[in-house]
């Protein structure tokens, strides 16, 4: 049974890259030309979904879904975290307001997957573009909603390591919330990674 990982995140924190920089098949995505403000950050932008996959140890596969950034595309978030067994919060380091991104995204997890809990991994992307503010903000800001056991990773979306560090880190809260991870789980053998 495939795993599914969300990678959900505003416009431009890196989704669809992080996605193609790990699967091991030619991703499937929806991106279409930006317009409006959109197309101030990128020049196309995700409607529908992407998604990809990573083949782990013996028959087990992550398999890799984003979601859109543009809140006019949220009825898709809904779909795909229905889907989801954990979900990586992608927030744009270098954004005029990342932590009220943050909370956004995380106010749409917990709301569209109120049925059930989902371990979340956030993943800060572009913190070379504002190097003057540190991750200690992130996590400042999960305390005060307490929301602090939440793991908080820089990571560039381009290096396949970084993405796959983040992708550890989520297998890693599955197998704590005794997620049946067959195989991966058991034999303890190491993912093939890129």
């Amino acid at each position: 049974m495939p795993i599914s990982i969300l990678f959900m995140g505003p416009v431009g924190a890196g989704k669809t890259e992080a996605i193609r920089t790990i699967s091991d098949m030619q991703t499937l995505d929806t991106d279409h030309r930006a317009t409006c403000q959109t197309r101030l950050l990128k020049s196309t932008t995700t409607v529908a979904m992407d998604m990809g996959c990573l083949q782990l140890a013996g028959t087990d596969k992550l398999r890799l879904l984003g979601t859109p950034g543009q809140e006019r595309f949220d009825f898709m978030w809904e779909i795909l975290l229905k889907q989801a067994h954990g979900v990586i919060v992608m927030i744009n380091h270098s954004s005029a307001d990342p932590l009220g991104d943050l909370e956004s995204q995380l106010c749409a997890v917990e709301q569209l997957a109120s049925s059930r809990p989902l371990p979340v991994v956030v993943a800060v992307t572009h913190t070379d573009m504002a190097p003057h503010a540190s991750l200690d903000m992130y996590h400042a800001h999960l305390q005060h909603r307490g929301s602090l056991s939440l793991p908080v990773l820089a990571m560039d979306a381009r290096d396949p390591g970084q993405v796959q560090r983040a992708l550890m880190t989520m297998t890693a809260q599955l197998e704590m919330l005794e997620f049946p991870l067959s195989r991966f789980a058991t034999s303890r053998a190491a993912p093939r990674w890129h």
